[in-house]
Parts: C-alpha cells; structure tokens; sequence
C-alpha cells in the first residue's frame, strides 16, 4: 500500500476504494478506529465461516467494541473488548462459546495484537 500525504492526513487508494486516514476525525479515519475495526471485522467474519462450517444457523451478528487506551503512554490501545450479539434460533451458548474460543485462535488479526493489546471477547445470544 502507499500512502499520500493530503490537508489533515493521507489517503491510500485500495481495490474497493479510497481511504482517508488522519488523527483528526475532520478528514478521515482515526488509526485507532482502523485498529479495532480490522480487530472486530476480521473476528466477527472468522465467527460467520466458522457457523458455517458447523452447519450453525444465524441470522445476524452485530458487533460492538469498546477501547482503553492510555492517555499517559501516547494514547496507546491497551484493550479492546468485543461483544458479538447473536441472533438465530436454537443457539446453544456452549457451541458458541467454543466457536469464539476458535475465531480467536485463527483471526489473524487478533493473533496479530496480542499480548501487546489485550483483546477480550463476550457475546449474547438474540
């Protein structure tokens, strides 16, 4: 990827479009925001494909996150706490609890922060 300087920030053009980065919300994403972006997407698409191949039904799956970041150390992300909320019919929440268990062994992305970022995932069933 390459990436071009722009007022407020840098863009980098990608196969399905341009992106804006920038530390000032004003022009574009917050790298923070990308970060737990690819952390949650990347898990929630891990979980989709894992249902799948368990023949487990869902409707839908919602995610969402939360940060600690650390105001003395750059603001650097420290945690990031991913909530799936499940909806389909007939949901046990042990094979569940087990599917997530494996999304977090093979998101590459999960895999990719910790243990420098801690990442702790929960769910509900709908």
């Amino acid at each position: 990827m390459e990436f071009k300087m722009k007022d407020g920030g840098f863009t980098t053009d990608l196969p399905y479009g341009e992106l804006h980065i920038s530390g000032d919300e004003a022009y574009g994403f917050r790298p923070y925001q990308l970060l737990v972006s690819s952390v949650a997407v990347c898990s929630g698409g891990v979980l989709r494909k894992i249902f799948a191949k368990q023949r487990i039904d869902i409707e839908d799956i919602t995610i969402q996150t939360d940060v600690v970041r650390n105001s003395e150390a750059a603001d650097r992300v420290e945690k990031i706490m991913v909530h799936f909320i499940i909806k389909g019919a007939g949901l046990k929440e042990e094979k569940v609890r087990k599917a997530i268990e494996l999304t977090r062994k093979n998101c590459s992305m999960v895999q990719s922060v910790i243990p420098s970022i801690e990442v702790e995932e929960t769910f509900e069933l709908k």
